[in-house]
């Protein structure tokens, strides 16, 4: 906390949750498992830490570990930039761990573990030697090695112990932080969201596909350009291997091969678009195909949402697939998702549950889009968070009827020729003549 003090950090410790007892427990406390998940309110821990990621304040229960009560008092604090939440079993709840976008557990010699403890509970809580060792050996060390333990395979960083801190891990986490509060898109929440690094070779050829008046065929040309960039972007996040080669020289080459089999699937007919970029990335390449249901021309069937439009507010989708053809081994092999639109992600969702169904394991499908709505990233990224989607831009969100804002217009239309012509009626100045 301290070397992020030029950032408002809000620091939660598992141990203000701890639910009140019952009559029979306070009777009975000598024999009540603190160390268990179910002696935490995640109920309330889960609703305080939405809070505080919707920017609002909390309050704070205040646990009496004397009397093991809550007390009247609580404590009132303001969401930050970072929420570290604190505690031994925070990584065996589920709820909480699908909520961290960082999740470290930091490991400990088992005697300097019974140490603290010692301490803390005979110092700070009044409790006499022998009962703090007999819950250690009768809850603590039992339920570390059922809970606690255990769930440090969530974890994305494990600290091991060290005699006193542990600065260079220290460090690497705070410069991960900072890079994360560096971003001011939607990155900083999905670490599964890979955007093209910006340029203003892209900036300028979206410009040019995003202009009305621009005609088809610089309209094909530039797509094609933006489409085999994030392709190769997209190949970019695929498993390698080490290859040694003999130059023409007769000198070695240790370079990286494909450890896997690939193949591509597009979403019928915009997603059609990106298959030429894809063919002349992977010579060879398997393409399936996917026809989904469409009622309107965004994909929608039908919606229901806030009207606070709030990205986590319920959002009801409904669509059907109405053709497939897939290579038959899809289950072995990783795949490239092609759709270059990504509005309200209900197509995109339909065809990744088939590839779900099909036996492909979600971190081995890579979602391809040319443009996304905000809308359809957060929809995607956190229903599979093993997936990533990777896109030349993010715009601003959907209109009323889902249509990507600023967005490209019916890029399938576009893209084959089959949009028809608008009419736009042209108001004379003021000061003409007849």
């Amino acid at each position: 906390m301290q070397n992020l003090q030029e950032q408002r950090v809000v620091l939660i410790a598992q141990d203000s949750f701890y639910r009140p007892l019952t009559a029979y427990e306070h009777e009975n406390v000598g024999a009540y498992n603190f160390d268990h998940p179910d002696a935490i309110d995640t109920k309330y821990l889960v609703e305080v830490l939405q809070k505080l990621m919707l920017r609002q304040s909390v309050d704070i229960p205040v646990y009496d570990f004397v009397t093991h009560s809550r007390s009247d008092e609580k404590i009132h604090i303001e969401s930050g930039d970072v929420i570290i939440i604190e505690g031994i079993l925070v990584l065996a709840m589920e709820e909480i761990r699908a909520m961290c976008h960082m999740k470290v557990f930091v490991d400990t010699d088992d005697d300097l573990r019974l140490a603290r403890r010692l301490k803390r509970d005979t110092v700070d809580r009044g409790r006499s030697v022998d009962g703090v060792i007999t819950q250690y050996t009768t809850f603590v060390k039992p339920m570390f090695d059922t809970f606690v333990s255990p769930s440090k395979k969530y974890a994305d960083v494990i600290i091991p112990w060290a005699q006193g801190e542990n600065t260079v891990a220290i460090d690497l986490i705070v410069q991960h932080i900072r890079t994360k509060l560096g971003q001011n898109d939607l990155r900083r929440i999905y670490r599964n969201l890979v955007v093209l690094p910006p340029q203003f070779q892209i900036r300028g050829m979206h410009t040019i596909i995003r202009d009305r008046r621009v005609n088809r065929s610089d309209f094909v040309f530039y797509s094609d350009r933006i489409i085999r960039l994030v392709v190769e972007h997209g190949l970019g996040h695929l498993p390698f291997s080490e290859q040694v080669v003999l130059t023409p020289t007769g000198d070695q080459y240790k370079g990286v091969t494909f450890c896997s089999k690939l193949c591509g699937v597009s979403i019928i007919r915009s997603g059609e678009a990106m298959e030429n970029a894809l063919r002349a990335c992977c010579k060879g390449i398997k393409i399936g195909k996917l026809l989904i249901e469409r009622r309107d021309k965004d994909g929608m069937i039908a919606r229901q949402a806030s009207a606070s439009g709030d990205l986590s507010s319920p959002v009801m989708y409904n669509s059907r697939i109405h053709y497939e053809k897939l290579p038959h081994d899809i289950a072995d092999r990783y795949v490239l998702l092609l759709d270059p639109i990504l509005a309200t992600g209900v197509s995109a969702q339909s065809a990744i549950d088939l590839l779900l169904e099909r036996g492909v394991q979600e971190e081995k499908i890579l979602f391809l889009t040319v443009i996304a709505s905000t809308q359809g990233v957060h929809h995607l990224c956190t229903r599979y968070p093993r997936m990533k989607v990777i896109t030349s831009e993010v715009d601003a969100g959907l209109s009323d009827d889902n249509k990507v804002l600023p967005g490209v217009g019916e890029f399938g239309d576009r893209y084959f020729g089959t949009e028809m012509p608008s009419i736009v009626q042209l108001q004379p100045p003021s000061d003409s003549r007849m």
